[in-house]
């Protein structure tokens, strides 16, 4: 066991477990204020639910003992035999535990990011339940097929550093069938909805951002150069894909804003996780680059499509995750990371067909069972808030609390 290693896993895993009340901010700034607690609730009150669904289950399912690739086995339940001695399979210089608890802020984040997606709408105990049931039925053998020691994704060959497939396609494209399943807040089309908050927002987005670090370069579960690396990279498609999208939306609305540089940041953020431990600098700029450009597109043609993703989970994370994934099969080289594999530019082109085939397979997977999941809770309980409900307010209606007295 290694000591620096730890303090470095140990510190990642504070600094990712402050990305959800990242998010909460994030996310709460955008709604209308009659909202703002309901959204941050619903970030804030995932960090209980998922950490004791990870501790009873949740972390056996995900890296357990392999049942034919698809499913960890029960011999962690309860955490039993996980303690402080190391596992090769997770972190040879650092405590087990160490691993668990920084996998375990993984699985708090990534359903929170789908809340951005019911914004507004949706009922606090269907969004408990729906919760509950994605992270074991969506999150738990994703995450195995891909992280775990005998995942079939993992074996396949298919590359994702810290969370292209397990986190942001999986719960970008579970937002959109969040998004068709609950429909379209009262006067979509024809209301504006304001942010209420944006400072809130940009200070989100800082935590994210500030976060993130802890996020790609711990998931080298080890302080080496190849977290350095992750950090640098992460830091450089960030940047960059935040301009990017400053600049097309400067072109397409006349005028730049904060939000979409905010945006921007995060949608590079999302692109590069994939990557981050499989590729070099200027291959991280261009990553950044197309990630902002991309993920504005997206949101431009939400309305084309005529879906109400009241936070444009769909846009950032599923299609910049989407194209982190295929990023990291045309950029990727083994001089970064001989553990990885080279990419398409670098003289590997089937690295690139991996990529897409566990990018179709997270699409498929995470759509059709949260689109079932989300029929099941809503024959059961309901989904959405009442009319009255809606107009009154979250915060009111599912809380009896407001965030401001005026």
């Amino acid at each position: 066991m290694n000591t620096g290693d730890t303090a470095f896993v140990l510190v990642s895993a504070a600094l990712v477990m402050l990305m959800t009340p990242g998010l909460a901010l994030f996310y709460g700034g955008m709604v209308r204020n009659k909202n703002v607690l309901g959204t941050i609730m619903q970030s804030f009150i995932i960090i209980g639910v998922i950490t004791l669904e990870w501790v009873l289950f949740g972390y056996s399912l995900s890296f357990g003992m392999d049942h034919g690739g698809f499913i960890g086995g029960l011999n962690w339940l309860g955490l039993r035999g996980v303690g402080i001695a190391p596992n090769p399979q997770y972190g040879p210089t650092i405590p087990h535990l160490a691993f668990m608890i920084f996998q375990c802020m993984f699985a708090i984040i990534t359903p929170a990011l789908i809340t951005g997606a019911f914004a507004e709408r949706i009922k606090f105990n269907a969004f408990l339940a729906f919760t509950i049931l994605w992270a074991i039925i969506v999150y738990n053998p994703l995450c195995h097929w891909v992280w775990g020691a005998g995942g079939w994704i993992g074996k396949m060959g298919a590359l994702d550093f810290a969370g292209g497939t397990v986190v942001h396609i999986s719960s970008g494209v579970s937002a959109l069938a969040a998004a068709i399943v609950i429909g379209k807040r009262l006067g979509y089309g024809s209301t504006a909805y304001r942010p209420h908050d944006l400072p809130m927002t940009i200070t989100g987005a800082a935590i994210l951002w500030f976060g993130w670090f802890g996020f790609n370069a711990a998931s080298a579960l080890a302080c080496n150069g190849l977290a350095v690396n992750a950090f640098v990279v992460t830091h450089i498609a960030s940047s960059v894909a935040a301009l990017s999208w400053m600049v097309v939306e400067w072109i397409n609305r006349g005028k730049p804003t904060t939000l979409g540089a905010a945006s921007g940041a995060v949608a590079g953020l999302v692109a590069i996780t994939p990557a981050s431990g499989f590729v070099g600098p200027l291959s991280a700029l261009i990553i950044g680059l197309f990630a902002g450009v991309i993920c504005y597109g997206a949101i431009v043609l939400k309305s084309f499509f005529g879906y109400d993703d009241s936070l444009d989970v769909v846009g950032i994370h599923g299609c910049g995750g989407i194209w982190g994934a295929l990023a990291t099969g045309i950029f990727a080289s083994k001089a970064v990371n001989p553990g990885g594999a080279d990419g398409l530019f670098f003289g590997n082109p089937s690295q690139l067909w991996i990529q897409c085939v566990a990018v179709l397979v997270t699409i498929v997977y995470a759509f059709g069972l949260s689109y079932i999941l989300l029929k099941v809770v809503d024959k059961v309980i309901g989904l959405r808030v009442s009319k009255e409900d809606e107009i009154s307010g979250l915060d009111l209606s599912q809380h009896d609390e407001t965030a401001y007295t005026f």
